[in-house]
C-alpha cells in the first residue's frame, strides 16, 4: 500500500522532496526513472505520474524544464540500455546449457518477433507501465539487433519523457487536475494501455485475414 500511495500521490511527495532536498531532487528523479526502466525488479516505481508531476512543478518554476528534459531522457535511455544488456547476458543462459529452464523455441520466436516488430514494441512499451520494464529485458534475451534497439530506445525515451513532462507543464496546475491527481494517474495508465490494445486487436485481425 505504501508503493500505491507513493505512485498515486507522487505530486505531494515530489513537493516534499523539493522542500527537503532542494537541487538534489534532480538526482532523486533521475534515479527513480533509471531504476523503473532499468531493473526488472522495480516495475512499480512511478513513471508516467512522476514525469507528469515534474512537468507541473517545472511550470511553476520550482524545477527547470530544460534540466528535467535532459536528465530524464538520459535516465530513460540509460535504464533501458542496462535492462537490455542484462537480458542479453542472462537470457540465453536461462534457455540453454546445463541450467536450461525454459523451452528454447520460445526464445527463437521472441527473436523473430523483435527482428520484425521490435522497434514498434520498444517505442510503444515506453507508454505502458510495468510492460516498459520487461520489454527491453526480453528484447535483450531474444538477442535483438543492438543497433536497432539503440535507435528505437532513443526514440522511445525522447517521446515518452517529452510527452509526459509536456502534459504536466500544460495541464498539471489546472485546479481540477491538481486536486484529483490520483484519478489523473489512473487515467494516464488507462490511456497508456490503449496503443498496445489497438496494436493487439490489429494484429489479431491481420492473423484472421491471413
Amino acid at each position: 500500500m505504501g508503493i500505491v500511495d507513493f505512485v498515486l500521490h507522487f505530486d505531494k511527495h515530489l513537493l516534499e522532496f523539493v522542500a527537503q532536498y532542494g537541487t538534489w531532487v534532480y538526482a532523486i528523479l533521475f534515479t527513480i526513472v533509471f531504476a523503473e526502466t532499468g531493473f526488472v525488479v522495480t516495475p512499480l516505481l512511478p513513471g508516467d505520474s512522476l514525469l507528469f508531476a515534474a512537468g507541473a512543478l517545472c511550470a511553476t518554476g520550482e524545477l527547470s524544464m530544460t534540466a528535467m528534459l535532459a536528465l530524464l531522457m538520459f535516465a530513460a535511455f540509460a535504464g533501458n540500455s542496462v535492462n537490455f544488456a542484462v537480458g542479453r547476458f542472462i537470457g540465453p543462459r536461462v534457455f540453454t546449457g546445463t541450467y536450461r529452464l525454459l523451452n528454447k523455441a520460445y526464445l527463437d520466436r521472441a527473436h523473430a518477433f523483435f527482428e520484425q516488430h521490435g522497434g514498434k514494441a520498444i517505442v510503444l512499451a515506453r507508454f505502458v507501465p510495468i510492460v516498459r520494464t520487461f520489454v527491453p529485458f526480453v528484447a535483450g534475451a531474444a538477442q535483438m539487433t543492438t543497433a536497432t534497439f539503440v535507435l528505437y530506445n532513443a526514440v522511445g525515451a525522447v517521446s515518452w519523457v517529452a510527452l509526459c513532462l509536456g502534459a504536466g507543464w500544460f495541464f498539471g496546475n489546472i485546479p481540477i487536475i491538481k486536486n484529483n491527481f490520483s484519478l489523473v494517474t489512473i487515467g494516464i495508465v488507462f490511456v497508456s494501455i490503449l496503443p498496445m490494445l489497438f496494436e493487439i486487436i490489429a494484429h489479431r485481425r491481420r492473423q484472421r485475414r491471413a
